[in-house]
């Protein structure tokens, strides 16, 4: 507001949209919805700062991309990385999980989050479902809805945004406890998801063992893993478990040097973080999978929703 009173007549045209206090973030959406005209509407978060010529790559993917392209997600990185170890750590998260994946999805004709933060859709498409659902997770769902309509969504990896993470456990923690509750509303709101077969349907697949995967990991694995390396007790994780940790670290490593290519073409630097990056390897997982296993069971037992802060 301050800018639009600030640059009144920048040759751009800004609209100031007053809208009801306590509401969630898909109803600001949907309000805001109303007022587009244009053909695409690009959504970015309040925090998030875009690198040079961000609009227009993330623009170009889904013009030029294939006709049934609904929705292009953008390239989402961390900003304040240098802030503590938390941040270190989603910085590698963001860079070299998220995107990695967002990437092969993307090759098999199918993101599946165009999120909130930097993304771009198609007018129309989206005001087919009516605009964002009112979910916590509201961009994976309407990402779902989008899908079970036939239609693609796309990833524009040259198209990036800088976020603001959270910087506390506790504020991480309700942010990726929302992420998780808003995989199980995507799968509430769109069961035939897991029937309709697509060239990206194993993915799908893929994310309904999440749950499952996730409480395993952190009430047998993680716990068979302390006693196996600290007290050689081999009951629960085995030693050639414990064998394969270097593969992990080696494919990690594929991936880190793929990201930095993409990195250097766009005139960018992976900062020299490397003690993060071995934090990340080996304990992501476990400061995370708190969070995402009481996602997943506050969804299933429908227990009230609280959006919560970064």
């Amino acid at each position: 507001m301050e800018f639009i009173q600030q640059y009144p007549t920048t040759g751009k045209t800004f609209e100031l949209i007053r809208h009801q206090k306590n509401l969630c973030k898909a109803a600001a959406l949907s309000t805001g919805l109303e007022t587009v005209t244009t053909d695409f509407v690009i959504t970015i978060d309040a925090d998030s700062y875009l690198y040079e010529r961000a609009i227009e790559n993330l623009a170009r993917n889904i013009v030029l991309g294939p006709k049934e392209t609904a929705a292009v997600a953008g390239n989402v990185l961390v900003r304040n990385s240098r802030e503590n170890m938390m941040t270190k750590l989603q910085e590698w998260d963001y860079f070299h999980g998220i995107a990695v994946i967002k990437r092969v999805q993307s090759l098999y004709q199918g993101t599946l989050v165009a999120q909130g933060a930097f993304s771009i859709y198609r007018t129309a498409a989206v005001k087919r479902l009516n605009g964002w659902p009112p979910k916590i997770g509201e961009d994976i769902v309407l990402t779902w809805g989008l899908r079970d309509l036939g239609y693609r969504v796309g990833y524009a990896e040259n198209a990036f945004c800088f976020t603001m993470v959270p910087e506390t456990y506790r504020q991480f923690f309700r942010q990726r406890k929302r992420w998780s509750r808003g995989l199980i509303e995507a799968f509430k709101s769109y069961p035939s998801t897991l029937v309709k077969v697509r060239m990206n349907s194993p993915f799908i697949w893929y994310n309904l063992f999440f749950p499952l995967v996730d409480s395993a990991y952190l009430l047998f694995f993680l716990p068979g893993l302390i006693a196996a390396v600290f007290f050689q007790n081999y009951l629960i994780v085995g030693m050639m478990t414990v064998l394969l940790l270097p593969l992990a670290l080696i494919a990690n490593g594929l991936f880190y040097w793929q990201q930095k290519r993409i990195f250097s073409e766009h005139g960018l630097k992976v900062r020299m973080n490397f003690f993060g990056f071995f934090v990340y390897l080996l304990g992501y997982q476990a400061i995370m999978a708190p969070a995402t296993v009481t996602g997943y069971l506050s969804e299933i037992l429908n227990m009230a929703k609280r959006w919560g802060t970064k």
